[in-house]
């Protein structure tokens, strides 16, 4: 076994996290823009259209729990922070025939996992625990852990959030140590672990790493990560129908878990509450956990209006869930990925904090995750620039929920027209725009305009760049329309400019200088639309 040789700093971390901190979650930036915008949706018949639209999503969620043998499903749709649409079909006890509705509580498996970071990241806000702090800080027995190799890092608390740890995937394992004791944890780590991969280097899925950041949470704040979680975050919620063990629920609300075999429904053994349950033990309605999912929504897009409640009566900060919903470590590239619809798109896909992470070739996001233990499948997707989401379970083993999620989301799209949110043009980006307009096609002061960086024309000089515009407007011809100006953030944009002949479309970059200036502009023809196309 290799010495651990660690800075002074992490010698004296374990000492320094008895000792009380500051309250970082507070913190506020020294200022802050007084005119930024926040994206909008830009269809005021949104709402309406998604609404129209809803049918046909339920009609796909009851026609693949029927081709799949769902004994029971239960679905939600959640929009711009509200449960719009819920539903149910089949049964939650096949014995009984009790009907699966949005309010019966399935167990929703690894959904559980963000939970569990969102607990950490509150801790993290509270400065009670530093995500690239070692492990072993809060779980000592993991001091001794073999590595693989003499250079390997050490295990942080942030590789068991974003599955990079070096443990190897552990699924099938995983699943059956749901109810082991905090005891039977320790005594597993105790006795030696195996790692598949240097830490740090690759994504492999682990539920032992999430059963590990359920110990760290116990430890920090000192009550069982179950009532912690219960707390701090279900609580300021609302979530009053959610729990970790299955005996404090009614028979006429539990979901019993089957399996599909020998073309008959096999119940499957339910099992307790444990040291596992943060890496996939809970138990929620599609009701229930829609509140989540709208807290998730609520911290898009970026903006200066107050946070949900004081720091105690909200789980965490708006930046915080955003952060949580980041791509931390490389999933997979799906090059051959297809919507169920049959329409190649390929998807691109990383692991957050308890979250995965995916984008496809058209640029749109989709944040959440499935769940799958004997006797059940679930999954929750939600889009953060487009407002929508879509949660589902199955009381099958393993029931797959990929595939009717993204038909829903897909249609939803689709049927509705929906578009993502518009960012408003900022003041300053207007500014130069009309400032460049002035000054087109012939530069005639442009140099003494005092609205290009320093770097402009060294990079091309003035006499290449009118030139270079000149016989752009001589192909286009009079000018008819300078058209709107289409931000890609606040400091960066393209419009174009219109001709009888053809189209010049212009883009600009600014500096990060105050105020910032032009730093790039770049000039291209582009095909003419036809006359009747004009505005």
């Amino acid at each position: 076994m290799k010495k651990l040789l660690l800075p002074l700093a992490l010698l004296t971390a374990s000492v320094a996290n008895s000792q009380p901190k500051p309250a970082t979650g507070e913190r506020l930036p020294a200022s802050y823009s007084t005119t930024y915008q926040a994206p909008v949706f830009a269809d005021p018949q949104r709402a309406e259209k998604i609404r129209a639209a809803l049918p046909l999503a339920e009609s796909l969620y009851r026609d693949y729990a029927t081709k799949n043998h769902f004994p029971g499903l239960a679905f939600g749709i959640v929009v711009d922070g509200k449960l719009v649409h819920a539903g149910g079909a089949g049964y939650t006890d096949v014995a009984k025939k009790t009907a699966a509705t949005p309010q019966s509580l399935f167990r929703i498996a690894s959904m559980s996992k963000s939970v569990t970071t969102m607990a950490i990241l509150k801790l993290r806000d509270e400065g009670k625990i530093r995500l690239d702090d070692p492990a072993y800080l809060y779980i000592p027995e993991l001091k001794k852990l073999p590595y693989l190799t003499a250079d390997s890092p050490l295990i942080t608390v942030r590789n068991l959030m974003t599955h990079s740890a070096g443990f190897p995937e552990d699924n099938p394992w995983g699943d059956r140590q749901l109810d082991d004791t905090p005891a039977d944890l320790i005594n597993l780590i105790k006795g030696g672990l195996s790692l598949s991969n240097v830490p740090g280097v690759t994504y492999e899925y682990s539920n032992l790493g999430f059963a590990m950041l359920g110990a760290i949470i116990t430890k920090v704040s000192g009550k069982p990560y179950q009532q912690y979680i219960d707390e701090a975050i279900f609580k300021p919620l609302g979530m009053t129908h959610t729990v970790w063990e299955y005996t404090k629920i009614p028979p006429d609300q539990l979901a019993h878990g089957y399996r599909w075999q020998n073309d008959d429904w096999l119940e499957e053994p339910l099992l307790h509450d444990g040291s596992y349950g943060a890496m996939g033990g809970l138990i929620t309605s599609v009701e229930d956990f829609s509140k989540y999912m709208a807290f998730h929504q609520s911290a898009w897009p970026p903006r200066s209006d107050a946070e949900m409640g004081g720091p105690s009566l909200r789980p965490i900060k708006r930046s915080s869930v955003r952060e949580m919903q980041q791509p931390w470590t490389f999933n997979s590239l799906s090059a051959n990925f297809k919507y169920p619809s049959g329409r190649a798109c390929p998807m691109v896909s990383s692991y957050g904090y308890g979250m995965r992470w995916s984008r496809d070739c058209e640029g749109r996001v989709y944040v959440g995750h499935t769940g799958g233990l004997p006797g059940f499948g679930s999954q929750w997707w939600i889009m953060p620039e487009y407002g929508i989401g879509v949660v589902a379970y199955g009381n099958l083993t393993y029931a797959g929920m990929a595939s009717v999620n993204w038909a829903v989301l897909d249609t939803l799209i689709a049927t509705a027209g929906l578009k993502p949110r518009v960012m408003p043009v900022s003041n300053l980006l207007a500014q130069r725009k009309a400032e460049l307009v002035q000054l087109l096609p012939d530069w005639r002061n442009a140099a003494e305009s005092k609205i290009f960086a320093e770097n402009f024309f060294p990079d091309q000089s003035l006499e290449i760049r009118r030139k270079q515009v000149q016989d752009l407007y001589a192909k286009a011809g009079k000018i008819v329309r300078v058209g709107e100006l289409i931000p890609e953030n606040q400091l960066r944009g393209r419009f174009l400019i219109e001709g009888e002949n053809a189209s010049i479309e212009a883009f600009f970059t600014l500096t990060p200088e105050n105020p910032a200036l032009i730093q790039q502009l770049d000039f291209k023809e582009v095909k003419a639309r036809s006359p009747q196309n004009r505005p």
